[in-house]
């Protein structure tokens, strides 16, 4: 029985990034969990301090302290800005590239050319002098309108009169000719072209997207897959531990951003939801990796709320002290972030911030894992301890923590 556990609270960051005054403006005094206990400075997570998040951290608080006994450092940030997706694609493996940023305009003729290259029907739609892409006449290629503006295209359908198979199909042209950071193709059930004609927005005079909260493809049948640049599931975990007959489980986000064929993936979003389902696949596993996104934290930085941030935190904490009370001699537990959400910084995006990087195995204590340069290395490390060929990128930290 060898069981590896990676639970990533996501946008829990602890302290900004030293590039962010070159690479990201504004988030030089990022630091999400310094806001939170500024904000509610008796919080107690009892579970993440016996892990080492102080020790991470490299500060105390009133009612946290350092954990002598624990294995504990911090990962920086290899993928550009602060992001879900190639956060979670790094974790695996991938290597980031980094990601154009174009307004769909700058694309949109490459991407009808290559559409009707394979025999797609295109159509040019255009508003107040900006182009979008009507493809098979259900299918609408155009600007993300929820991230950075520029770094992603969605790719929108209503599933009632195209498969969400065909859209994927579509898609994926897009991916092979547009560098921009994601291709997301989402669509549900019970909504119409009139919907999402009724959703199209206009951004700063530049971006032209469906807006995707108002295109009721949420409500539902709801299906949706991310498409990231230079990402290779060839080369990730899941693909390297499957192919060597290993179990994967991926549970929460994650199990939406990141491909899986060869193992589980749970899509959930409450965060008990997403505790209950690792603690009975991991009861159920007598070998195998699971990967658990607790997405809740990241929600509450968007809104702003340090209150609802420490609920979930304190959450969380509860789940991984039951999960850790089932661990055998061969399992690990990581417990880490993909970027920061700091909900006092004054804007609703992500931070590029450092992340924790929390490690628990019995019997083993006082292990210090440095400052890991990329968030890969925890996918190297997942890897070395099954003993399968490494991922894309990363060192794995085994040899520290087990020597």
């Amino acid at each position: 029985m060898k069981r590896f556990v990676v639970l990533v609270l996501d946008g829990f960051g602890i302290g900004a990034m030293k590039d962010t005054a070159e690479t990201r403006p504004g988030d030089e005094r990022a630091d999400t969990l310094g806001s939170i206990l500024k904000d509610f400075p008796q919080m107690n997570l009892p579970n993440l301090e016996r892990l080492g998040l102080m020790n991470a951290y490299g500060k105390e608080s009133s009612q946290m302290k350092r954990s002598d006994g624990a294995n504990f450092g911090k990962a920086e940030l290899m993928h550009f800005g602060a992001d879900t997706f190639m956060g979670h694609q790094e974790i695996m493996g991938t290597q980031p590239r980094k990601p154009a940023i174009h307004p769909f305009q700058e694309s949109a003729d490459i991407v009808a050319a290559h559409l009707r290259e394979y025999g797609h029907k295109v159509n040019i739609i255009e508003k107040q002098g900006l182009r979008y892409v009507l493809c098979d006449d259900y299918v609408t290629i155009a600007d993300n309108l929820e991230a950075d503006l520029g770094m992603c295209y969605n790719v929108t359908a209503p599933l009632d009169f195209i498969s969400f198979e065909r859209e994927c199909e579509i898609g994926r042209l897009v991916r092979e000719v547009v560098t921009v950071g994601r291709v997301i193709v989402f669509g549900g059930i019970g909504n119409t072209m009139a919907d999402l004609w009724n959703a199209e927005e206009i951004r700063n005079g530049q971006f032209i997207g469906i807006a995707s909260a108002k295109s009721r493809s949420y409500e539902r049948g709801y299906q949706c897959i991310h498409m990231g640049y230079g990402v290779d599931e060839s080369v990730q975990v899941p693909v390297c531990l499957t192919d060597m007959g290993i179990a994967v489980t991926l549970i929460g986000k994650v199990a939406d951003i990141v491909q899986n064929a060869g193992g589980k993936r749970i899509s959930c979003v409450p965060t008990k939801e997403c505790i209950r389902y690792t603690l009975e696949e991991f009861k159920s596993m007598e070998t195998g990796f699971i990967c658990t996104n607790i997405q809740e934290t990241d929600l509450a930085g968007h809104s702003q709320s340090s209150g609802k941030y420490k609920e979930i935190l304190e959450t969380a904490d509860r789940g991984i002290g039951e999960l850790i009370s089932n661990f055998t001699d061969n399992d690990i537990l990581v417990v880490m972030a993909d970027h920061g959400n700091d909900p006092d910084i004054g804007h609703s995006k992500h931070t590029r911030e450092c992340v924790p990087l929390l490690v628990y195995k019995k019997g083993i204590s006082g292990k210090r894992l440095g400052v890991r340069k990329t968030l890969s290395d925890v996918g190297a490390s997942v890897c070395d301890y099954f003993g399968v060929r490494a991922p894309q990128n990363g060192c794995s930290f085994m040899d520290c923590l087990l020597k």
